[in-house]
């Protein structure tokens, strides 16, 4: 068998060193010329990080990243609301793990090299079209630089080509566009000191009026006794709808795009007077070498992500709001599942078919979950209830009040069981290396 993946993100990359392991053959196409460690900080829940490790890849994960020990509420005064452990500290076998997006990505995409080949990425390369045939799908390619057409024939095609994916857009071509929940984010990386124990995200604020949170996302600062601090600021821009308060009825005119460069003169007056004692949230927004702004978009679940021997996998499967660090960590579930699937079935239709009976509908209750988040209804009481700040929470919401905070998390991140291995473990022997 041999697939074809558009994309080379998380999820591509993740899929072609899962194909890898079960004997299957894989190749990308990916737009980029050339791939750049581009981007901010992700989550890597700790069943992604199982995954990655069962790829052999965890050794070199701790070297990069931070293992995650608790996820703190605050006030935009720096008070503690609730908070609960992360990884190891909320009873996982694997830990939760802060890191740069874009060196993560790099890691993939070495260790797909080293493996699969050194050409076994064609960058530059952007999919524009495929056509399904009897035991096939004929790709058409186009090179960024000349503008020449090709055909790439593949037994499977894999569209891990993110949030405009143009191999969802052929499976269900009267979508539509990304939908927007009015809220607006501002993202960037600041070098600082390190805060809290560095090993904690903090969540200040609501974004009714501003929110702010940030992690520390770098081993290497950390052991120069720095952090290097992922931050994001967020603020609802448009009134939410109380007959739509998810905000899925859309209303955006401007194209998403996750790397569109922000001013900081957009951002800073949601937070030019804030003072937390152990923060300095101005001094971050302004030591930011580059702001990336976007609105909070996503898309409906889809009814299906599988027509014979085409798939969707990560963004292009199931784009959602960046609450509970899911994005990125159930795209690494989707490659395991569907090499793991491909793998054992008959056929590879057998095979993709399998793959999204076994992860579409987990997902799409995540897409969905993630656009109910009753932490913001309850940090904006916080806020209503004490302006200036409190000694003791209890003083300000009742233990009843605040119990829904945890349950939204429970929900949308406790989605796997802490202490089991691998569900789409691959016995197959690796095949050695290409090289062409």
């Amino acid at each position: 068998m041999r697939v074809l993946i558009a994309g080379a993100g998380i999820g591509g990359l993740t899929t072609a060193l899962s194909l890898h392991a079960a004997g299957i053959e894989a190749e990308l196409v990916e737009s980029a010329r050339r791939p750049r460690p581009l981007g901010v900080g992700i989550n890597l829940l700790p069943h992604a990080v199982r995954e990655l490790t069962a790829l052999g890849l965890g050794e070199a994960l701790a070297g990069i990243g931070l293992p995650a020990e608790e996820l703190v509420h605050f006030d935009r005064h720096g008070n503690r609301v609730w908070g609960e452990g992360r990884g190891t500290a909320l009873g996982y076998r694997w830990p939760q793990i802060f890191v740069h997006r874009g060196e993560l990505q790099m890691l993939l995409l070495e260790a797909v090299q080293e493996r699969l080949g050194a050409d076994a990425v064609r960058t530059g390369t952007t999919l524009t079209g495929f056509t399904e045939e009897a035991g096939g799908v004929t790709s058409r390619v186009r090179d960024q630089d000349t503008g020449t057409g090709s055909e790439i024939r593949a037994d499977v095609l894999v569209g891990a080509d993110g949030l405009h994916s143009a191999v969802r857009k052929a499976l269900h071509p009267d979508e539509g566009g990304p939908l927007w929940n009015g809220v607006r984010l501002w993202r960037g990386t600041t070098e600082a000191d390190p805060f809290l124990d560095n090993r904690t995200m903090a969540v200040l604020g609501s974004k009714h009026a501003a929110k702010f949170i940030c992690y520390p996302i770098s081993r290497e600062a950390a052991d120069r006794g720095r952090a290097l601090v992922n931050w994001l600021g967020e603020v609802q821009e448009r009134p939410v709808d109380p007959d739509d308060p998810a905000g899925t009825a859309g209303g955006l005119t401007e194209v998403p795009d996750w790397n569109r460069e922000g001013r900081i003169e957009d951002v800073m007056p949601y937070f030019e007077d804030w003072n937390v004692p152990w923060l300095d949230v101005p001094g971050l927004i302004k030591g930011a070498g580059e702001i990336l702004e976007y609105p909070m978009v996503d898309r409906a679940p889809l009814p299906f992500w599988t027509r014979g021997r085409v798939t969707l996998l990560g963004d292009a499967a199931h784009p959602m709001y960046p609450l509970g660090s899911n994005g990125g960590s159930q795209a690494v579930l989707d490659a395991r599942a569907l090499a793991y699937e491909l793998a054992r079935a008959a056929t590879p239709e057998e095979g993709l078919a399998a793959y999204d009976a076994a992860r579409r509908e987990t997902v799409n209750a995540i897409v969905i979950g993630n656009r109910v988040n009753p932490g913001d209804a309850i940090l904006h009481t916080v806020a209503e209830r004490a302006p200036d700040g409190f000694a003791r929470i209890e003083d300000v919401l009742t233990p009843d009040e605040l119990a829904p905070l945890a349950a939204g998390y429970q929900s949308i991140t406790h989605t796997d069981d802490m202490n089991r291995d691998s569900p789409w473990a691959v016995s197959a022997a690796p095949p050695p290396a290409r090289t062409r």
